[in-house]
């Protein structure tokens, strides 16, 4: 098997993969849409108790199972494909696409790009993360894909445009394209020293090699970060739904809160986990309530983007000082989306 046949390979198994996942189900969900333009169910949080209370055991089940069950589809794709990138992608190809040394704007730009496809959210994405980094991915390209695929997922933005006024999915489609696009590579200037150099060229013959132990390989990687990402997954989504109450206080009160409301959802947003499109019913319940539109601007990208469980995920994969620095500039674009929702609402 040369590079290019395993590289079609790769193709054949994150296609079908997605859709299975992610694609077909969406499909269904738009064709649902148009017949009732209104969002099914509810938010997942509230599986996690009520605003303001305190941690509960049950509360961290209740979340976790729900959470779990929505997702896990995406997760077992998220990490064959990981796999499937390690097994299967030439080095020397992957370098070529999204190596540094050819420019931070134009990593993003196709990290970005890449991630369209996938739509998968922020935890899902984790593992494919972490093994474009390890393969020689540039730190933008990797944070591009990282939040690309929560913040600018088509199917959500058709979503919206459906469910919700325009103008969310304006705000949502703007400040994610300026995040995704933009604040990565500037945020990828914060990479350690010689992270993203470009690297020496990749004989041919460990291309072959790597296709020639192909299973091997996908079987490796895909029982190392079986044993080392979905532990820490499962334990931090645990510890949100416990803690829910005092992660995700927002509630009709906030209405009264002013922008103290839209710098909290901003930077709680930033840490709560939330399923693909589970910001809708999050988003409209609080706005029902009677929360402002700069506080739901805010949650429009904070909740999607990056959530604490994906920061974990990552973290010795970016380097925590990336990572730490990726949250904020997440925060700083949500108070962005807030104060663009209320200028045009």
């Amino acid at each position: 098997m040369n590079p290019w046949a395993a590289l079609a390979l790769f193709g054949a198994v994150a296609s079908a993969g997605l859709l299975w996942a992610k694609w077909w189900p969406y499909t269904e969900k738009v064709g649902g849409l148009l017949d009732v333009p209104e969002w099914p169910g509810g938010s997942v949080l509230d599986k996690a108790g009520d605003p303001g209370a305190g941690p509960t055991l049950s509360g961290g089940w209740e979340f976790t199972r729900a959470y779990f069950t929505s997702v896990w589809k995406a997760m077992v794709v998220g990490l064959a494909v990981a796999a499937a990138v390690e097994a299967l992608v030439s080095r020397r190809w992957l370098l070529r696409l999204l190596g540094g040394g050819r420019g931070r704007y134009r990593d993003s730009l196709v990290g970005g790009l890449l991630s369209l496809p996938s739509m998968m959210c922020t935890c899902c994405t984790a593992p494919v993360v972490t093994t474009l980094r390890r393969r020689g991915a540039s730190t933008p390209a990797a944070l591009a894909y990282w939040v690309g695929n929560p913040t600018l997922n088509p199917a959500v933005l058709v979503f919206l445009a459906f469910v919700a006024p325009w103008q969310w999915t304006v705000t949502r489609l703007a400040v994610g394209a300026l995040l995704v696009f933009v604040v990565t590579a500037l945020v990828g200037r914060l990479a350690p020293d010689g992270a993203d150099a470009p690297a020496a060229a990749v004989p041919e013959a460990d291309d072959d090699l790597a296709a020639r132990a192909a299973p091997r390989r996908f079987g490796r990687a895909l029982l190392r970060m079986s044993v080392t990402l979905v532990p820490e997954y499962l334990v931090v989504v645990f510890a949100i739904g416990a803690f829910r109450g005092w992660l995700f206080p927002l509630d009709g009160s906030a209405a009264e809160w002013g922008v103290l409301a839209v710098v909290l959802a901003a930077v709680v947003g930033t840490l709560v986990v939330i399923p693909t499109a589970g910001e809708i019913p999050i988003v409209q319940g609080l706005t029902l309530l009677g929360v402002g539109a700069g506080a739901a601007g805010a949650l429009l990208i904070a909740l999607p983007a990056l959530s604490l469980v994906s920061i974990v995920m990552v973290g010795r994969a970016l380097s925590w000082r990336v990572t730490f620095a990726m949250a904020a500039a997440v925060a700083g674009c949500a108070l962005l989306a807030g104060a663009l929702l209320w200028a045009i609402t």
